[in-house]
């Protein structure tokens, strides 16, 4: 951080960023005691143990780890006021809840140190704090350094020799760590490798101020590693919100904005902690932010940041904390440090969304996976299986369409007050068949093409006393509307409740419906033979344009329903035993009450399976 330095003076920036009000954390203060119980003990002998004992293990293949961020620790390392307890407290934090067979487990991957870890880039300040980083090592954790304006003259580049910072953190201290991946040829720069949900990261920890070698050597570092998602370190870029020094700006124009690879940079230097968005060369957004807490008490007492990643939900929950006060809590805080103890502003707890996937196709596409052939999804017991690939897009559906099951169960087209249906090309990511049927229904008046099993198919007399399993994808357009589209069904069997001598509930009902509600709900609604009403399983709603697995699943006694291969919370624990049947037709996209058509489907149908018996959701056609 530039504060009065024997080398340089303050820059003007500085003057202006501005301080930040304390936030009171009152509320967290009331469950000190039983906080503390969960994080660092009060005793530095006893964290140090339970450290030792814990593995620091990363779990690499889930979908959620943590990178920590520790920013400017220079006011702990300042000639003789050195205080290195902060930083043992934050490092031991981490190997408390970093290894996936910790009590506190956290899957913390990574840590990255942004700079100025000493006041006056002293040998004697570097070996205090090089001698806390020794608990990382003892444990072979991942972590990384870089060379802020204390820490070696700030009027040099990464060109500038021999340093103690240099004698502390230089490449030698790093080789044989398994997330080394390198360093310059002055040792000022390096990068860093690890794994993590299933796939290979990148920190790239730059130099105060980066030489034209240094440049160099960098996109060489990127080149080398084409497909690997990138976290750019350095100690100044962002100065304040939405808007980076002139270093920072240069640092963008020169490497950051070229590379699309570089999807998040941390630096510090500068407070209060602010955030910028910047779209790159690809037009993809990099997410660039400042963190430093170098102005708040005991110079911000080795404060980390927890990026925590997850790829399920495609965002980065990102958290500030002390673990030096979170574990001194026990003992009782002072009045400070009740201030610290955890922040919440918007610039310190916050959350990025980013579609992952979406955002590194540019440089690692995730393949498509390709179409699987009809014999692969006719497993035992396969009734009827339907799938539409293999025809241009938009033309219309005519004739039959074929049961791929070789049982008999062909679909015939019935078309009502003009509509069409038409094939396509779009499908669910995980679908076997790559191809659907876009239906175009419209309630009132009625209009649109479905599909019927003609007569005297095997599937119309079919009642699965021993189970079954009905599976669809289906997708829904952003002018699904559920005035005029609602109460569709995907996969439904024709005859009433009254056709059949069931009159429990409306017995002008079909005998069973995968539908979708007027909250884009799918429900399951069907008579079994041994009740009189009508069973329901309900699912949650589910977005317009986008692709969805269902799944029916009964094993003689029970059924289930599942949405992506999950089960949903509403399904009937009453005893259901096969679907009763009048010997009907049944429909694709098409949904009949009191025995006439009633309404038709308003969006796509992908591959469609009917198993008599039930299947594992391992056994699913989107696994």
């Amino acid at each position: 951080m530039c504060t009065s330095h024997a080398q340089e003076p303050c820059e003007a920036a500085q003057a202006g960023a501005g301080r930040r009000s304390f936030l009171r954390a009152t509320a967290l203060l009331g469950a000190a005691a039983t906080a503390s119980a969960a994080l660092p003990s009060a005793s530095a002998e006893a964290a140090a143990a339970q450290a030792t004992s814990a593995a620091w293990r990363p779990d690499t293949a889930g979908h959620r780890f943590t990178l920590a961020v520790m920013p400017d620790t220079q006011y702990l390392f300042d000639g003789p006021s050195i205080d290195k307890a902060p930083v043992e407290a934050s490092l031991r934090y981490l190997l408390e809840h970093g290894g996936e067979k910790s009590r506190n487990a956290e899957n913390i991957v990574f840590l990255s140190h942004l700079g100025d870890l000493t006041q006056n880039g002293a040998a004697a300040e570097f070996a205090a704090i090089g001698e806390a980083f020794e608990l990382l090592d003892r444990r072979g954790v991942g972590y990384s350094v870089l060379a802020g304006n204390h820490d070696v003259k700030s009027s040099t580049t990464d060109q500038r020799g021999s340093t103690p910072y240099l004698d502390t953190f230089g490449p030698r201290r790093f080789r044989g760590k398994s997330s080394f991946g390198g360093a310059s040829p002055d040792g000022y720069n390096t990068f860093h490798l690890f794994r993590a949900a299933g796939r290979e990261w990148m920190v790239l920890a730059l130099d105060w101020r980066l030489s034209d070698q240094g440049h160099a050597w960098a996109k060489e570092v990127l080149a080398a590693h084409p497909t690997t998602p990138v976290v750019l370190t350095t100690h100044e870029l962002v100065v304040e919100d939405d808007s980076l020094s002139a270093y920072g700006q240069q640092l963008w124009d020169r490497l950051i904005h070229g590379h699309d690879q570089i999807f998040l940079t941390l630096n510090g230097h500068y407070w209060p902690a602010g955030r910028a968005t910047r779209k790159n060369a690809a037009g993809h957004d990099v997410h660039l932010h400042l963190t430093n807490y170098q102005n708040r008490y005991f110079g911000g007492a080795a404060m980390i940041r927890l990026y925590r990643f997850d790829l399920d939900r495609n965002v980065i929950d990102v958290e500030t904390v002390s673990p030096w006060i979170l574990g001194r809590a026990a003992k009782g805080l002072n009045e400070l440090e009740r201030q610290e103890i955890e922040l919440s502003g918007d610039a310190d707890r916050f959350s990025v969304d980013i579609d992952f996937a979406d955002r590194f196709s540019g440089f690692a596409p995730v393949p498509a996976r390709p179409a699987r052939p009809a014999s692969k999804v006719l497993v035992r017991d396969t009734a009827a299986y339907w799938r539409f690939d293999g025809h241009a897009d938009g033309t219309a559906v005519s004739g039959t369409v074929r049961d791929l099951s070789g049982r008999g169960n062909d679909l015939t087209l019935v078309t009502v007050g003009g509509g069409t249906l038409g094939w396509s090309s779009d499908h669910h990511p995980d679908q076997p068949g790559h191809g659907s049927l876009e239906f175009r229904g419209f309630k009132s008046p009625l209009k649109g093409a479905y599909l019927r099993t003609v007569d005297g198919a095997p599937l119309n007399s079919a009642t699965f006393e021993d189970g079954y399993t009905l599976e669809a994808f289906y997708r829904l357009p952003a002018d699904w509307d559920p005035a005029h589209h609602a109460w569709s069904g995907l996969v439904s069997r024709t005859g009433t409740g009254g056709a059949a001598g069931r009159t429990g509930d409306d017995p002008d009902e079909p005998l069973a419906t995968l539908s979708l509600s007027n909250d884009r709900e799918p429900q399951w609604a069907m008579r079994p033979l041994n009740q009189e009403g009508i069973a329901t399983n309900w699912g949650q709603e589910t977005p317009l344009e986008t692709w969805w697995h269902l799944a029916v699943v009964n094993d003689g006694t029970h059924t289930t329903l599942y949405v992506e291969g999950c089960p949903v919370v509403r399904n009937p624990k009453a005893k259901a035993v096969g679907i009763t049947s009048v010997g009907l037709p049944w429909l694709l996209g098409g949904y009949e009450y009191g025995g006439k058509i009633d309404q038709i489907l308003h969006g796509r149908l992908g591959d469609v399976r009917i198993v008599a018996r039930a299947l594992p959701v391992s056994s699913f056609m989107n696994h």
